[in-house]
């Protein structure tokens, strides 16, 4: 991880942490080092999109300047998902994709994430070259000049082309049920009812009037309440709600149960199976997908993998090894036959499919799955380096890992974005859990860590 880019781009609050200036020289090198092996008339092409956030049309033009101004010549998708700069990229041979969003923050936080050719998150070796130009470290590059600058091109076609493809995915029509769409007044409301509409759904949108400030604002996946709320007042079949940029999808049963990303996998894993459509028998997971999900899948007959938390390493894992299903707890699932990231509307079809196909609900499908309570408590700490690997924290660990053997385990790891240690612990109840958890946080907090 670098200095400025993360697991997911490099984000933080908009004109504090991330500024116009940060993003013209993002936009300056990315042009540069697209263009330079350019030969005759043939410069660097970029497509951007963006979420509703207020600083995202001011990132937007930043990086168009310093796009330009090296000579690349920039797509416009607007207010689009994630998943659909991906798509475009990789589809219509763009050098590279930038998407800008948050994702899940709130609106004055912004991002810049970065996506290469083939519509995967860019390489790190890229980034650490573009800190390097930010920090001042490499000499200055040209600037292009008369014929060479670049110009930008509106391409609101592109983002049309995606909700085309996503239309073609499910195998039969939605006539008849009543679906619950929240899009976290975010970038899928420009995407997901359209497609919801075309297969033949009753649609029932919330969080689609996006003003700037308003994302993820008591709506969206990271507050699923509202979509839980929604769906049993207007008795839906289900509900899906995303969140900021679209590359996430968590669901609500037709009882208003949530249905987590562990759920989702284990939905669609199983129905791959019995489609003959999982490669390996395996699907992937991070080191977060709880216990429940990992006895289900045992008790399916389906393997799996463990990663490092971040769909950038699930999506590494599933490359090197050919599987097609993975993803995260928060509900960053990939299905790497059509995508090659998180894709929130395409999770969500894919969820359809089965209810669909089996004439289901989704409590049914997940009948057998027992989610453990889980409890995270993080602890602001100096270092965290030194904090993981104390002797006392790690035998208390122990200690409470020994308690709950075969019924829970206890998770100690580092944030990648903030000062924090994660003690996580999943128990057969809450309070087994905030107690094993509060008592490995107290050591570090008396070994003198916490900041």
């Amino acid at each position: 991880m670098g200095k400025y880019f993360g697991t997911d781009g490099f984000r933080g609050e908009a004109n504090i942490d991330l500024t116009v200036e940060h993003a013209y020289k993002v936009g300056r090198y990315l042009g540069y080092y697209f263009g330079k092996d350019k030969t005759g008339e043939d410069r660097a092409r970029i497509v951007i999109g963006k979420d509703t956030r207020r600083s995202s049309y001011m990132f937007e033009y930043s990086l168009v300047s310093g796009l330009t101004a090296s000579g690349a010549d920039v797509y416009l998708m607007h207010v689009t998902p994630t998943p659909s700069v991906s798509y475009i990229a990789r589809t219509d041979e763009f050098d590279c994709g930038i998407m800008i969003s948050a994702s899940h923050n709130p609106f004055y936080d912004n991002g810049i994430k970065l996506i290469n050719s083939h519509g995967a998150k860019m390489d790190a070796a890229v980034e650490e070259e573009i800190e390097r130009y930010i920090d001042g470290e490499t000499g200055e590059i040209p600037l292009a000049t008369r014929e060479k600058i670049g110009r930008t091109t509106d391409y609101s076609m592109g983002r049309n082309r995606y909700i085309a493809y996503l239309m073609t995915l499910p195998t039969r029509a939605f006539k008849n049920y009543k679906i619950g769409l929240d899009c976290a007044n975010g970038a899928s409301f420009t995407v997901a009812k359209p497609v919801f509409d075309a297969l033949g759904a009753k649609t029932f949108v919330m969080g689609d009037k996006p003003d700037g400030t308003n994302i993820n604002l008591d709506c969206g996946s990271t507050h699923i309440e509202a979509l839980q709320k929604f769906v049993v007042e207007n008795g839906l079949d289900a509900g899906f709600a995303y969140d900021g940029d679209a590359d996430r999808c968590l669901a609500v049963d037709e009882k208003g149960n949530l249905v987590d990303g562990d759920a989702i996998i284990y939905i669609c894993g199983k129905y791959m199976k019995q489609q003959g459509q999982l490669t390996g028998n395996k699907v992937v997971t991070t080191v977060m997908s709880n216990l429940g999900l990992y006895k289900a899948l045992d008790a399916a007959e389906i393997g799996y993998e463990q990663t490092t938390v971040g769909d950038k390493y699930v999506y590494e894992n599933m490359m090197e090894n050919g599987y097609v299903l993975g993803g995260e707890q928060s509900g960053h699932i990939i299905f790497s036959k059509n995508s090659q990231t998180g894709d929130g509307v395409l999770t969500s079809l894919k969820l359809m499919e089965v209810m669909v196909e089996g004439k289901t609900t989704l409590s049914e499908l997940t009948r057998e799955l027992t989610i453990y309570p889980q409890v995270l408590v993080n602890v602001k700490v100096k270092d965290k380096e030194a904090a993981l690997s104390d002797p006392d924290v790690l035998k208390a660990k122990d200690e409470a890992e020994a308690k709950i053997a075969g019924n829970g385990r206890i998770l100690l790891r580092k944030s990648g974005t903030e000062p924090l240690v994660r003690v996580m612990v999943e128990a057969e109840t809450e309070e087994l859990c905030r107690e094993y958890a509060e008592s490995v946080a107290q050591v570090i907090r008396d070994k003198g860590y916490e900041q």
